[in-house]
């Protein structure tokens, strides 16, 4: 599972129209908006290609001028960085591993 912070951008008067779009579109979940027209929704995929599809799709919604990735997070990825700490933890000496409070 992938999960991205998409930040959208609109004018201020069509702010509300995009949010409602954005809710109907059923691509991304609409968490915060200011009255400047910025708009923060998360998009969830299984893979980052259908992120990206998402995305685009996004942007062609009438009144958005931009969607920019502002954060993205893979379970797939994640769950491999920690099996390689795990290894590499396990490498580490017992003598360097203790701290002078365990004692």
């Amino acid at each position: 599972m992938n999960v991205s912070g998409i930040v959208i951008k609109t004018a201020p008067e069509n702010r509300e129209a995009v949010i409602e779009a954005l809710k109907a579109s059923g691509l991304c979940e609409v968490h915060l908006h200011d009255d400047e027209g910025t708009i923060i929704v998360t998009v969830e995929g299984t893979n980052t290609g259908e992120e990206v599809q998402k995305v685009r799709e996004i942007m062609n919604i009438p009144q958005v001028l931009c969607a920019d990735l502002a954060y993205s997070y893979s379970e797939d990825e994640t769950d491999a960085s920690l099996f390689r700490l795990e290894r590499i933890r396990d490498a580490v000496p017992d003598a360097l591993k203790s701290r002078p409070n365990d004692a």
